[in-house]
């Protein structure tokens, strides 16, 4: 038993425990190229979260690790065969719940963990905010923590090196062999700003990648996924030490 893992704890351990920090591990459900489970997302996510908080109970931080949330946003491949779409209106309701709670219970600081490209936060921590004035709400994208270039060959973004490489490491059996897994090759927008990305538009996954992985996965390695990991933990559970002692009446210099 963890007692920094919600779903791992107990009333007798948790009911006169004192809390700053709590961490929501947000993943998703959605097919991650021919080799990697669909499941790819949450399984990274809750393991990075656990892995960190562990880190930042070990440095003394009374932080605790909620159920990591399986679906996320999938708008862009809805006929992607049993892709699982959460709403943004959805996951707003959901977050609107989880906030009372912790309000309620006087938990005031709450880190969501993001675990999947689909899902974007920001404008729902601003609208809780007014609502719960208390609260300090901050989200968090553990992919973007690191630099790709400093671990991997390729790039892409979904189930390319980075993300096979992870799941070797975190579940290799549920990795199947490298020789399985499509190419990646995704296609671009023919309009110049959207793929310079200050133009947006959601692409539409079924046009832009036949494998549904978009990036080249065959240099992944358990190894290299490891030491990406590593340096992810290190600075999340940081994030996670400097959440859960902060002042949030006092939060600029």
């Amino acid at each position: 038993m963890k007692p920094f893992i919600l779903s791992e704890t107990n009333w007798k351990a948790l009911k006169d425990k004192q809390i700053d920090l709590a961490v929501l591990p947000w993943g998703a459900t959605e097919a991650h190229n021919y080799h990697l489970p669909f499941a790819t997302d949450s399984i990274m996510v809750e393991k990075i979260a656990a892995e960190s908080a562990q880190v930042a109970w070990n440095k003394g931080s009374k932080v605790i690790v909620l159920p990591t949330i399986p679906f996320g946003v999938n708008t862009g491949q809805l006929d992607i065969r049993l892709d699982i779409n959460l709403n943004p209106s959805t996951q707003l309701a959901i977050l609107n719940d989880l906030t009372d709670v912790l309000n309620r219970h006087e938990i005031y600081k709450f880190l969501i963990l993001n675990g999947h490209g689909g899902n974007d936060f920001k404008q729902m921590i601003r609208e809780l905010g007014p609502k719960y004035p208390k609260m300090f709400i901050c989200g968090c994208n553990w992919y973007q923590s690191f630099s790709n270039s400093d671990f991997f060959e390729n790039s892409g973004g979904h189930a390319d090196e980075m993300e096979t490489s992870v799941m070797q490491f975190l579940a290799p059996e549920l990795v199947l062999p490298l020789n399985e897994a499509g190419n990646g090759i995704g296609k671009k927008f023919r309009i110049k700003a959207l793929n310079e990305k200050w133009a947006w538009a959601e692409r539409k996954w079924s046009k832009i990648t036949v494998d549904t992985g978009i990036g080249n996965p065959h240099k992944a390695t358990p190894e290299k996924g490891e030491k990406c990991l590593k340096e992810v933990i290190n600075k999340i559970g940081n994030l996670m030490i400097e959440l859960s002692a902060a002042d949030i009446n006092n939060m600029y210099e």
